[in-house]
């Protein structure tokens, strides 16, 4: 693939866009599933929580998050006008219901009260933070004392060996995030790398090594 093929998918994984962006928004969905269940997982939700995620993406996997307990509420975050539309169109019933709400951001700015939620979470985004040390500044700010923050990522090796990752992307190994939190006032509970095999956006079934860190306020 040409440079400008690989800058242009590199472009659509961090903000898609267009008649492309919907397409990006299924695959993605699609490949982060697993990452993004186990994600959930990990937040150990209990009833009545206030959740907040950051880049969403078209929101697929909100069903499942509703299931984890009665009485939720979920806030999404989102750089993409376009997730935006779709993640409110796929979660309508929950967007009515008020039990979902999804919001427009600058992904850097976090536009909500202190100690505003329970738990929060996000996959696949740590690559495009523009600011990481003052995002996570941002993410402790909204989260309740005691409250847990699920960061989860692709490793930086498996990363690497996708072409078009040269382009936007700033890549984290485990203990490059681990660095990173120390800086911040976050207590590390628990981190877990784990392999799944994903169909890479060529086709083939590949080993995809991925990260989930804990953390606690």
């Amino acid at each position: 693939m040409k440079n400008e093929e690989l800058q242009a998918i590199a472009s659509q994984l961090k903000h898609p866009s267009g008649e492309k962006g919907i397409e990006m928004g299924n695959m993605m969905n699609e490949t982060n599933i697993n990452m993004t269940k186990h994600s959930i997982q990990n937040l150990n939700i209990s009833a009545a929580n206030k959740i907040l995620e950051l880049g969403h993406g078209n929101a697929g996997h909100v069903e499942f998050l509703f299931e984890q307990a009665e009485n939720l509420k979920y806030y999404g975050l989102e750089m993409s006008e376009l997730m935006f539309q779709e993640a409110r169109q796929i979660n309508r019933n929950f967007v009515s219901q008020k039990q979902a709400f999804f919001s427009l951001y600058d992904g850097n700015a976090v536009p909500f009260e202190d100690e505003s939620f329970d738990k929060i979470f996000t996959v696949n985004t740590i690559y495009f933070w523009q600011k990481p040390e003052e995002l996570l500044s941002e993410i402790y700010r909204v989260l309740k004392p005691n409250g847990n923050f699920c960061l989860t990522f692709a490793e930086e090796d498996f990363m690497k060996k996708l072409p078009f990752t040269q382009f936007e992307f700033e890549l984290y190994s485990t203990e490059k995030a681990q660095k990173l939190i120390e800086k911040t006032a976050f207590k590390i509970v628990y981190t877990e790398t784990q392999t799944e095999k994903v169909k890479s956006k060529t086709g083939e079934l590949v080993d995809r090594a991925f990260t989930t860190i804990v953390l606690e306020k």
